[in-house]
């Protein structure tokens, strides 16, 4: 949520900011400065009859004051109930705006993302390559089709040495996260309606999670649980920054027809992610964005995997976002790029959400931690990079170095079932 006092002081440069991802008809801060200006002088109303109120109860109950006090009070209950109705919209209208890109964000869509890192070189192969569906299936990896029977398009099975190697993944990225000094959660999966208003999730984007008949939803990324760790906590700014991990598996209801770039483990209802998250003081949460984004490129230089880093456009960034970077792995059958990790930096929007602050001795005041999260990473894309990256002639699959300790006898290689 964006400060109305920002909003109000620096007028065109929030607008200026907010148009980079908004439609001039999408943005109206003069009616929420209107609504702001109005609440505040009902509650100068409000206040005011409440203090002749207490004046008058002090003072010999004459008929003249009877009656004053009757008309007061019920002047003052429809100055309570404008004023509930105007606060609620100005909250509506406060709560629905996405926040202020950072300056080095480009305005515009995903056809405005710039590439900003490149490692390594599309794999060339001197036979013809298999797709990852093809090659999970031929090397017993996963179960497609009895996975869907379960429960429908968008799921798959692990099985096997394909179950081996995605908790390999998630092993190697939680021993690389605990090594760096992250602490280690496994937070519920479960939310609260207030957990993802905090997260920046509700109100805009409630269709695109999964909801329960107790009116919780299913976690969409771990940033959700993450960033209402310390919600409505003042936390010690001499232990800033806290930086925090966490695994879990993530529900998303994707739309989609499951075409040539959604199919096999593409685009999915349910995977695994690992996710770092980090309550920062204002003056460092940059320095804190480039770690990060550091991180994040360590894990998948080590897996030797041919990708690229995107600087997003406004309007590609998550409405609860100054600025992202997506981490995205070549996928060879596809040619084409997919995100498996996304650097953000929230500044202080969801900490105003969740009213997580910290003491600024200078002032004596409680102000806003910022927040950052980064997928550290997510397995659903990598599995399928790892298998038509490394891919043989005799349709083997050679498994990177980095997660053969966690694999039984260290593997080194998967071939093709008899």
């Amino acid at each position: 949520m964006l400060d109305i006092k920002l909003i109000r002081e620096n007028l065109p440069a929030v607008k200026a900011g907010l148009l980079k991802r908004l439609m001039p008809a999408e943005l109206d801060l003069e009616k929420i400065i209107a609504l702001d200006d109005e609440r505040r002088t009902l509650l100068t109303e409000i206040e005011a009859a409440k203090a002749r109120r207490n004046k008058a109860s002090k003072t010999k109950p004459t008929p003249a004051v009877v009656a004053e006090m009757k008309e007061l009070g019920e002047s003052l209950k429809k100055w309570e109930k404008d004023f509930s109705e105007v606060e609620k919209e100005f909250n509506a209208r406060l709560a629905e705006l996405p926040n202020i890109p950072a300056d080095d964000v480009r305005a515009g869509g995903k056809e405005n993302n710039e590439v900003i890192y490149t490692y390594g070189k599309a794999p060339q192969f001197k036979f013809k390559p298999k797709d990852h569906v093809e090659l999970a299936t031929s090397l017993g990896l996963i179960d497609y089709e009895r996975a869907v029977k379960m429960s429908g398009n968008g799921f798959w099975c692990y099985q096997g040495v394909g179950a081996l190697l995605e908790w390999a993944l998630l092993s190697y990225f939680i021993d690389f996260h605990a090594k760096n000094g992250y602490q280690f959660l496994i937070p519920p999966f479960l939310l609260t309606e207030k957990s993802a208003y905090t997260s920046g999730h509700l109100p805009k984007f409630r269709e695109d999670l999964y909801w329960t008949q107790d009116n919780l939803c299913l976690n969409a990324t771990s940033e959700m649980m993450l960033g209402n760790y310390h919600r409505e906590e003042i936390l010690p700014l001499e232990n800033l920054p806290w930086k925090y991990f966490a695994y879990s598996a993530c529900f998303r209801r994707e739309g989609g027809g499951y075409g040539q770039e959604e199919r096999g483990m593409i685009r999915g209802h349910q995977f695994n992610k690992v996710e770092m998250f980090i309550f920062s003081k204002p003056a460092e949460s940059w320095q804190m964005f480039d770690e990060l984004l550091a991180h994040t490129k360590e894990l998948m230089i080590g897996l030797g995997l041919h990708f690229q880093v995107s600087k997003l456009a406004a309007e590609d960034c998550s409405a609860a976002m100054a600025k992202t970077c997506d981490l995205e792995v070549y996928i060879p059958s596809m040619k084409i790029y997919k995100e498996v990790s996304s650097v953000s930096n929230a500044l202080d929007y969801q900490a105003r959400r969740g009213q997580t602050r910290y003491k600024n001795k200078a002032t004596g005041q409680n102000e806003f931690v910022h927040t950052l999260n980064a997928s550290g990473l997510a397995t659903s894309r990598l599995l399928p990079a790892i298998l038509e990256q490394n891919q043989q002639a005799d349709g083997s699959v050679i498994i990177p170095k980095v997660l053969r300790p966690y694999l039984p006898k260290k593997m080194k290689l998967i071939k093709p079932n008899k």
